[in-house]
């Protein structure tokens, strides 16, 4: 007997989880998520799961308490006898940490990868990880989805003349690279040196700047230090615009601040991560229709690779 969709939400990402349940459209199963009075998670699923393709959406941004309470959930599934359990984490926290660049440090991403995998998460899907290669953590099937499905149209439909995208760091290159390829347009790298993590020293650019408009495209935004520092340096070099498009509005300290302070056009960015306040420069878009639509092929067992534009 075939196994039905059960979905389920996180409480950080309650918002998003609705909005995909009702694009899929299923309702959301019924959870229990308790705190004791030290603060301790516990969950309980409300309805019984046994057999069932249980699908648990949250991401895992700070508080580490988001991570924890989806191994909770995807450990209660498996006790509660579910037939296949997946992780649906729009926004894969401790993603930067994939590789050690200096001595003694921790490959966090690894890590993640570990605990999900012994919680007991047959599958994992995931949007736009700081690192593919990622992916190779796991032992388990990854879903890796681009949010470039929903930023391509949205980029076209402002018919940008002498456009071109730009990557904020060399790391970013192969996204920008895919992005220009699309779109038909001119590429600019940026170089930047940090003093420390969160904190850009300087910033270069390697490509044509005057008289284009910039498109500059990342994975996340934290502080929004290299987009403001980089929409400086752009602009005194003679660009018309710089706009920038960041999968996972991190969004952390005084970022709201430095983006809508900015010289920036306009940041647009997914709901992969819920946000509290609203800068008019910023313009969210969300994933739940995509995210809706590849969890229907996944347990239909068709191809998802329909859903990738880049």
């Amino acid at each position: 007997m075939e196994s039905e969709v059960r979905l389920f939400s996180g409480i950080a990402s309650e918002g998003l989880a609705q909005k995909i349940a009702d694009a899929y459209p299923k309702p959301l199963g019924k959870m229990q998520h308790y705190r004791f009075s030290d603060g301790e998670l516990q969950v309980s699923y409300e309805e019984s799961i046994r057999g069932q393709s249980v699908y648990i959406i949250q991401s895992t941004m700070p508080p580490a308490d988001n991570l924890m309470e989806l191994l909770l959930m995807i450990d209660a599934a498996k006790r509660a006898s579910a037939r296949h359990i997946v992780a649906v984490m729009p926004y894969f926290g401790y993603a930067r940490q994939d590789r050690k660049d200096q001595p003694r440090v921790a490959i966090g991403a690894k890590l993640v990868a570990d605990m999900l995998a012994a919680a007991g998460a047959t599958r994992v899907m995931t949007m736009d990880l700081h690192a593919d290669q990622i992916q190779g953590f796991f032992n388990v099937p990854v879903d890796h989805l681009y949010a470039s499905t929903i930023f391509l149209p949205y980029i076209q439909n402002l018919n940008l003349p002498n456009l071109t995208i730009a990557a904020p760091d060399m790391g970013g290159s192969k996204r920008a690279n895919a992005y220009a390829k699309h779109l038909k347009a001119e590429m600019v790298i940026c170089y930047k040196q940090r003093a420390k993590a969160n904190v850009v020293e300087t910033i270069t650019a390697i490509g044509e700047i005057e008289g284009r408009n910039i498109v500059l495209v990342d994975d996340l935004v934290d502080t929004g230090g290299t987009l403001c520092k980089a929409a400086d340096m752009m602009l005194e070099r003679g660009a018309l615009s710089v706009r920038a498009i960041c999968s996972h509005a991190v969004l952390s300290g005084k970022a709201f601040d430095n983006i809508t302070n900015s010289r920036l056009t306009e940041l647009i960015v997914t709901d992969t991560i819920p946000q509290t306040l609203s800068s008019p420069k910023i313009k969210v878009l969300s994933v739940a229709d995509l995210f809706a639509k590849v969890i229907n092929s996944v347990q239909n067992y068709e191809s998802i690779s329909s859903n990738f534009i880049v």
